[in-house]
């Protein structure tokens, strides 16, 4: 049997605590990224990720991380810094995987968080 790999993106605007993927049932999904940004110009927001598990543990991944009025941050960026040939930095960041039916969430204070995560799907 073989292996159907598949990107796609899971889009969501944030307004209290929302699902925003869940792996498929029959495979494993790679998160490589989590971009959050801020619309609000006035009011920094908090956010919080998690990872719920088919035993329905939670994990968390982020705990009440602010993300600034009118600003964008990475939240799997590992803090190091690496620079391209074009001498400007970027931020490294690190996976996380999710088994079968593993579900991805977010909560924030605010309704003004949109979050875009860059996945693989692997079924």
């Amino acid at each position: 049997m073989a292996t159907t790999n598949t990107y796609t993106n899971a889009k969501a605007v944030l307004r209290g605590n929302t699902t925003v993927y869940t792996a498929p049932s029959a495979g494993t999904a790679i998160v490589k990224s989590i971009r959050v940004s801020n619309i609000e110009e006035s009011n920094d927001r908090d956010i919080t990720l998690t990872v719920t598990d088919s035993s329905s543990v939670v994990y968390y991944l982020e705990i009440n991380r602010t993300i600034q009025k009118g600003s964008s941050q990475e939240l799997l960026a590992t803090g190091n810094m690496l620079t391209d040939s074009a001498d400007s930095s970027i931020a490294s960041t690190n996976p996380i995987i999710l088994k079968s039916s593993e579900i991805l969430k977010a909560t924030t204070t605010g309704s003004d968080i949109h979050l875009v995560a860059s996945i693989l799907e692997m079924t």
